[in-house]
């Protein structure tokens, strides 16, 4: 079995494909150990110390090291879990956990207003036919989570979580985009 790998706008995160899908529907973020221990492949990857995100994606994982982390240093031991997991065809997920789509916490709770409902679906078919493709590519997801007096709220997650380049594809790429096509948006934030 190859697993590639490819690099991603974030210099801390890089793109495994195994060459098979990873997740049948649906994207999973794990941003620290305790989230991680739902999936004995996110898990497994935690435990080697040097990790401080994972996240699944269709049919790649993203894997993001820990500040002053070389990949130099990390990528063996990285391929080598994956190639046992998916050699072995292990479970991505523990039995009784809460596989599939990821829709973790915001800093706030939004509640989108019923009269936006054209709005927000012209938004939410944008982000899904788009900007969800263009930021897969890169080794992340990003997921719809409020519209408000024409400010649109969007998570970044895997490879665009803390990425250096993550506010200019805001601003530059997915504002401008909604803007263009949704003239009451505004503004796009990230949460």
């Amino acid at each position: 079995m190859l697993i590639e790998t490819e690099t991603t706008p974030n210099p801390a995160t890089l793109k495994f494909l195994p060459g098979r899908p990873v997740m049948t529907a649906g994207t999973r973020d794990f941003a620290t150990p305790e989230e991680a221990e739902a999936s004995p492949l996110a898990d497994a990857l935690f435990g080697l110390g040097d990790v401080t995100g994972v996240f699944f994606g269709s049919d790649f994982v993203s894997v993001t090291a820990a500040p002053g982390v070389a990949w130099s240093d990390l990528k063996t031991d990285v391929l080598g879990l994956m190639l046992d997991h998916f050699s072995a065809n292990m479970p991505l997920f523990n039995p009784g956990s809460a596989g599939g789509i990821s829709v973790p916490p915001a800093e706030e709770d939004f509640t989108d207003d019923p009269a936006d409902a054209e709005v927000i679906a012209q938004i939410r078919e944008l982000i899904e036919t788009r900007v969800r493709p263009a930021v897969a590519n890169d080794g992340g997801d990003i997921v719809y989570r409020g519209f408000d007096k024409g400010k649109v709220f969007l998570q970044m997650q895997g490879a665009c979580s803390g990425c250096p380049s993550s506010s200019a594809t805001l601003k530059n790429g997915i504002e401008q985009l909604l803007k263009h096509y949704v003239p009451e948006v505004t503004e796009v934030r990230a949460v």
